[in-house]
């Protein structure tokens, strides 16, 4: 995204508040979010909320206040390969002093160290890790039929047919087309291993034509048909689909830990209501999505302080254990206590510390790279009329691009 940002005077900032701009909307993302903002409220501090409806959104209504000279306080942002820009363009706050003062490098780990980074400074304050490459299942509707956690993709196309038999939708979907994405990216691991899965999020279009790629392509479009039809998933959100898994009316959705915090949130527990597990063929790999808050630069330096405070709150280790409770995700901090998470939580942490993670498809290209990638993938899974060669030339084009 092009921003160029003059000195701002945030007339939020001078009435010692923060105007904070985040898409952080659904039931579980509000409460994860409230234990900032309470913190925030605690200290004696004002949070003016500005939602938006998704990442796009957010960028578009940061871009619109930057062009008109006041910036937002906050914003989120997730800290991927694109977001370098901002400090690469000095549109955003570096938060050495902060970061030193209370010792950040001693207690992030190495990847996420370097996302928030850039020319040796730190710009990000991280909120949690997220991973992508999860299957949730519903233990009552698995149990009910009598079907085992699947641990294969054999075992996955087994159970979707029974479930889908049995009356029920087999494989949960919200109306979100980056949703078939994160299918689509599991199934790529599992096809093309860990180092040709790489090699397509960093735009290497030579792949796409790899025969491995054709059949991940037809594995995407044999799941298609265990999902509510297209038109069926218009206006219902992944956490409409997460909490049909919760309720038993659906058997499975491919969706980020974040689905786990949804899950909570509606009274549902883990090995109780629901089971996780990482997605066959990705098991050795963790699809890292690291979320986080940048600040706009302005020239006050009350304001500068402010922000300054709040990249401080959002990395208290107390803060950072209860927002990620909440929002399903982990820590980015490494000083934390394992046994105060659950046995999703602890598994993932361990794939942390194995130095498993990988970078998800949407950290690792660009914006406008993974948008048209989304696209196209989304327009294949539901019109079963493209065929497999077309969209890998589509594939091909959009990455060449890149």
């Amino acid at each position: 995204m092009a921003l160029s940002l003059p000195c701002s005077h945030v007339s939020a900032a001078e009435s010692d508040a923060v105007d904070v701009v985040h898409y952080w909307v659904s039931k579980s993302e509000a409460r994860a979010l409230d234990v900032f903002r309470d913190a925030w409220g605690r200290a004696g501090n004002r949070w003016i909320d500005l939602p938006m409806e998704n990442k796009v959104a957010v960028q578009r209504a940061v871009s619109d206040r930057v062009a008109n000279g006041y910036a937002p306080s906050v914003m989120q942002w997730n800290a991927n390969e694109g977001s370098r820009e901002l400090p690469e363009m000095g549109i955003v706050l570096d938060l050495e002093e902060v970061a030193a003062a209370d010792h950040w490098r001693d207690v992030l780990p190495a990847t996420v160290l370097d996302r928030i980074s850039y020319q040796g400074k730190i710009y990000f304050a991280p909120t949690s890790i997220h991973a992508e490459n999860w299957l949730w299942t519903s233990k009552a509707l698995f149990d009910r039929i009598g079907l085992p956690v699947p641990r294969t993709w054999e075992e996955i196309f087994v159970a979707a047919d029974r479930i889908k038999r049995d009356g029920h939708v087999a494989l949960a979907l919200g109306g979100g087309r980056w949703e078939i994405s994160l299918i689509f990216n599991n199934i790529m691991h599992h096809k093309l291993g860990s180092e040709g899965y790489a090699r397509i999020i960093r735009g290497d279009a030579s792949m796409v034509r790899d025969p491995r790629m054709a059949d991940a392509l037809a594995m995407l479009r044999r799941l298609s048909q265990y999902v509510e039809p297209a038109q069926a998933r218009i206006g219902k959100s992944w956490a409409d689909a997460t909490a049909a898994v919760g309720s038993g009316h659906a058997g499975m959705q491919f969706m980020g830990d974040w689905a786990k915090g949804e899950l909570m949130t509606h009274g549902y527990a883990v090995d109780k209501d629901f089971q996780c597990s990482l997605v066959p063929g990705t098991e050795i790999a963790y699809f890292m999505v690291i979320d986080a808050f940048a600040f706009p630069t302005t020239n006050r330096e009350a304001s500068i302080e402010v922000q300054r405070d709040f990249a401080r709150m959002v990395m208290d280790r107390e803060n950072q254990v209860a927002f990620s409770s909440v929002k399903g995700s982990l820590p980015v901090r490494t000083d934390v206590d394992p046994n105060s998470l659950d046995r999703c939580g602890r598994l993932g942490l361990e794939m942390i510390a194995e130095k498993s993670g990988v970078s998800a498809q949407s950290m690792a290209m660009s914006a406008q790279v993974s948008e048209g990638f989304i696209a196209i993938l989304a327009n294949f899974f539901d019109d079963d009329r493209l065929s497999v060669e077309a969209v890998q030339e589509q594939l091909y084009a959009i990455l060449s691009k890149g």
